[in-house]
């Protein structure tokens, strides 16, 4: 087993020793990177869920319909590393960098295409956040926030310390998953200083859950850091009420709280991954009532020209009137509810 990242098309057929006709032209718009672990992973179960998630396919070139910036973050960045979308919270991409590129990645525009963030750059956004005082929630994003040095990771979130409106920090992740190696237990101890931390993972399939995953996460988690997921709804990897919901009982078991099912953002190079709203909500309905509301996650959609996320529900309230609601419950059933409230 190779043990550098596969990045080039040589690389790509050397490992699985299959041609790839016109994968080159892909990568070349769209770089390529998986991570030793990772492509150790895929050569063992080549038709599993991460085959699809990192391989490049030539339909990311044939697609002409999808934006390169479909949530507008560009016109929402008042400093280059800084999305402000929301009034009271930022998200902060200290990285420009990941272990594998994911293929249905929201910032395709430039994951790979672009150096790692400076420090100069990483000073200029805490400026931004220390001068607004309106803000009080700080997301660590990127590309993948651990992929910077454990000493300017830490240096970030000793510099948001010092700021008396930031209350509440996060770090969005796959690096647990991907490269859980990285999680030392002495950056676990370091990381410790900076409580709260809430630690996001990105975990879209049962089988991304390896052990060495398993226990990387349990560290975190003995460590006294929050874990929540977020899964991205994805065509033929996890668009399964069965394959969602053995996930969410995983994720549960591991003391991981699930928080997001995504819509997928309508990405350019990424609509061979999407699969319509009325799949995510019929996984919903199939969800709910049927493992433990812990489990349950919001099935969210990330509306177009930086509208701000929204979830989506299934319509559970068929009727009402002022005096009687109508509603339909997880077995299908409808139940009526009599309200004897005058205001």
């Amino acid at each position: 087993m190779q043990q550098h990242s596969v990045s080039t098309h040589n690389d790509l057929k050397n490992l699985f020793q299959r041609p790839f006709q016109g994968i080159g032209d892909v990568i070349h718009q769209y770089p390529m990177k998986i991570n030793p672990f990772v492509a150790k992973l895929i050569v063992n179960d080549p038709d599993g869920p991460l085959y699809r998630q990192y391989i490049p396919d030539i339909e990311e070139v044939n697609d002409a319909i999808g934006t390169d910036d479909p949530l507008s973050e560009s016109l929402q960045s008042p400093v280059k590393q800084i999305i402000h979308r929301y009034p009271d919270r930022v998200v902060f991409l200290i990285s420009n960098t990941c272990p594998s590129f994911c293929r249905f990645c929201m910032r395709k525009r430039f994951i790979g295409k672009q150096p790692q963030v400076s420090k100069d750059e990483i000073k200029e956004g805490l400026d931004y956040i220390s001068k607004n005082l309106g803000i009080s929630e700080v997301i660590l994003s990127g590309g993948d926030p651990f992929m910077q040095t454990d000493q300017l990771l830490l240096y970030i979130l000793g510099q948001l310390k010092q700021f008396s409106h930031i209350q509440i920090i996060r770090i969005h992740s796959r690096i647990p998953i991907l490269m859980p190696e990285k999680i030392t237990p002495e950056l676990i101890s370091q990381l410790r200083d900076y409580h709260p931390i809430y630690i996001n993972l990105h975990i879209n399939h049962a089988k991304e859950i390896t052990n060495a995953a398993q226990a990387t996460i349990e560290n975190l988690s003995n460590a006294g850091f929050p874990l929540g997921s977020q899964t991205v709804l994805l065509k033929g990897i996890n668009d399964n009420p069965d394959v969602m919901m053995h996930l969410m009982k995983r994720l549960l078991s591991l003391r991981i709280r699930p928080y997001y099912i995504h819509q997928m953002d309508d990405t350019q190079g990424t609509r061979h991954f999407q699969t319509s709203i009325e799949t995510g909500i019929h996984i919903m309905e199939c969800l709910r009532g049927h493992m433990s509301g812990m489990g349950v996650p919001h099935f969210m959609i990330d509306l177009p020209g930086g509208g701000g996320k929204i979830p989506l529900l299934p319509e559970y309230v068929r009727k009402h009137s002022k005096s009687k609601w109508v509603f339909k419950n997880y077995e299908g059933k409808i139940i009526e509810w009599n309200s004897h409230i005058n205001e």
